[in-house]
């Protein structure tokens, strides 16, 4: 009886350290499957694939920021960064599927995976290189200052010192006002800014040389100006989310065939009159 005992415990003790190595090995098994986990939930290194693989590639743009992206009189999507991104696409051998949001929310959108890549004019700037992957540039333009036409008292960028700017609260321009040390008020985009120094109910705005010249051909009878002008060119790129370094190459490809095809100095001179990479 003591010896049936005996091997009664050996066996449960037997049976406990199987348990016991198992639950280890399953515990060891998922911190593995965590780091694999990651690679797969990065997906990210993966996304050329599944972009190819679905026949789309999703951009984020605003679809208000004229001659960038904007809606024409028939109520369609084009502008600059709208044909630069569609050329993009189409290289990649897939469809251009644009997803149009406001520009406050467009890096939330793109971190949340709403798109697979913003066209909107975003600068390159280092605090940005830090959370998101930027293309090679594809445009340069300058900062400028705009005030209504009977404002004499704005010339230059030292000028906004205390003055009341119409500004996108992420954009670079809010930055350049704000190192001016002008009081910002926030605005959804460009043409409210423009809007409101029209309407006299804010002073200044600072923002894009080209879209104000864009603006000011559009709306001759607006009563705007250009009171001052950066000597320093900006720089934007496509923008991505971290990770994806086989679409950013992938499309820093394409852009580099355009420019050596002819078809970026086509699609810039179509909205500009210029080559607007240099």
């Amino acid at each position: 009886m003591k010896k049936l005992t005996w091997l009664f415990s050996i066996g449960f003790l037997v049976l406990v350290l199987a348990a016991c190595g198992t639950s280890e090995d399953e515990s060891q098994s998922a911190s593995e499957g965590g780091e694999s986990s990651e690679t797969e939930a990065d997906g990210e290194e993966n996304l050329l694939e599944e972009i190819k693989a679905n026949g789309e590639l999703v951009i984020g743009t605003e679809g208000t920021y004229r001659p960038y992206t904007f809606h024409d009189d028939n109520d369609e999507l084009t502008g600059f960064d709208v044909e630069i991104a569609r050329e993009v696409a189409d290289r990649l051998g897939v469809e251009a599927k644009f997803n149009e949001t406001k520009w406050d929310s467009m890096f939330a959108g793109l971190n949340a995976g709403r798109f697979d890549m913003v066209a909107n004019q975003v600068g390159i700037r280092e605090d940005r290189q830090e959370k998101y992957d930027f293309s090679n540039p594809y445009i340069q333009t300058s900062a400028v200052v705009v005030t209504n036409e009977n404002n004499d008292s704005i010339q230059s960028f030292e000028d906004l010192e205390g003055v009341n700017t119409a500004q996108s609260l992420t954009s670079n321009y809010r930055d350049i006002a704000e190192a001016n040390n002008a009081e910002i008020t926030g605005v959804e985009g460009f043409n409210e800014s423009m809007q409101m120094i029209a309407s006299n109910r804010i002073e200044a705005t600072v923002n894009d040389r080209l879209s104000v010249l864009d603006y000011m051909q559009q709306r001759p009878e607006a009563p705007v100006k250009i009171a001052a002008r950066a000597d320093e060119a900006s720089e934007s790129g496509l923008l991505f989310r971290k990770g994806n370094e086989e679409l950013v190459d992938a499309v820093n490809n394409a852009l580099e065939e355009m420019k050596e095809d002819g078809t970026y100095l086509e699609i810039s001179e179509k909205w500009f009159g210029e080559d607007v990479s240099k």
